[in-house]
């Protein structure tokens, strides 16, 4: 990619978009193309077309998606599978009517069976049952990884697709019935904190293991592969540890100034007992995440509170 690149970020003021859009702006890219969900519905085909007409992208960054944890996947099950279906849809087509020169797609550890091998290598896909947790959205990735491999193999589109971690960072879901775990309990201990409870109490054991990647560091992780990756097979991207959801706990605790107790309630869903991603073809390649754990809760937690003061 060229500075000068006209390059569309879908989604780009989400989480994953906003931090690919950075990440550009950084490199010294100076035509980026993006569009609020008001400017842009991204499940209305003509609307999209219509778009990649008039704009021309270059390169695109599929990084918009109806995203939520355990319990808003239980809730909409079908306006997850059915909007992630429409949107990925009419961007992956579209590149490929508009003749894109290269596409990103980005899909989700959740992609992988539930009791799959650990760490999961890319093999792994299709391989068992879905958690039942999050199989809606998973379906719809698992649909949008295979649309970019029959465009490739039908067309030659240099369409790809990554894997990423559970993801934080900057632009988060803080949502208290839809974000995923960790943004979940910062909310959570930061409320705690303010109130001055004594307890805090969490979904499930607590025994679960993930890995968590920041989203700047997979923005990097993404130009990364749009620069040096061309191949079929989908490519994880991953911190390349892991640790159960008590010890993320007790962090996110400290990182806010919590010093009650932290209680479990295992009538609530765990999730997959263990999701760590098997990295090692995109080390290969040469990149690896810069951001420690520690550090980025500490960074999240504090965004939390300065997006929450501005609320008010």
């Amino acid at each position: 990619m060229l500075p000068s690149s006209r390059i569309f970020v879908a989604g780009h003021r989400g989480m994953v978009g906003s931090a690919i859009w950075r990440e550009l702006e950084r490199r010294g890219h100076t035509k980026l193309l993006g569009r609020s969900r008001a400017e842009l519905d991204l499940r209305d085909p003509v609307a999209v077309t219509r778009f990649y007409a008039a704009e021309q992208p270059e390169y695109v960054f599929v990084a918009a998606a109806k995203v939520g944890g355990i319990a808003a996947n239980a809730t909409f099950p079908a306006d997850f599978l059915l909007e992630n279906l429409q949107i990925q849809n009419n961007l992956i087509a579209g590149a490929w009517q508009a003749g894109v020169k290269k596409l990103l797609f980005l899909g989700s550890s959740c992609i992988y069976p539930k009791l799959a091998p650990q760490p999961i290598p890319e093999s792994a896909l299709l391989t068992g049952p879905l958690e039942p947790t999050n199989e809606w959205y998973a379906i719809a990735k698992i649909a949008g990884i295979k649309l970019c491999q029959a465009l490739r193999k039908q067309y030659g589109c240099d369409f790809i697709s990554a894997m990423p971690a559970n993801l934080y960072g900057p632009n988060d879901n803080y949502h208290p019935q839809n974000s995923h775990v960790l943004p979940a309990l910062i909310r959570r201990f930061h409320e705690a904190v303010a109130a001055g409870a004594n307890s805090v109490t969490c979904w499930g054991t607590g025994t679960p293991r993930r890995e968590f990647l920041h989203a700047d560091d997979l923005a990097r992780a993404c130009v990364f592969l749009m620069e040096n990756y061309s191949e079929p097979e989908i490519i994880n991207i991953g911190s390349g540890a892991d640790l159960p959801i008590r010890n993320l706990a007790r962090m996110v605790g400290e990182a806010t100034g919590f010093t009650g107790e932290i209680l479990w309630d295992p009538s609530k869903p765990d999730g997959t007992p263990r999701k760590l991603m098997d990295s090692t073809r995109i080390a290969a390649l040469g990149w690896k995440p810069l951001i420690p754990l520690d550090s980025g809760i500490r960074s999240a937690c504090a965004g939390f509170l300065k997006t929450e003061t501005l609320k008010s």
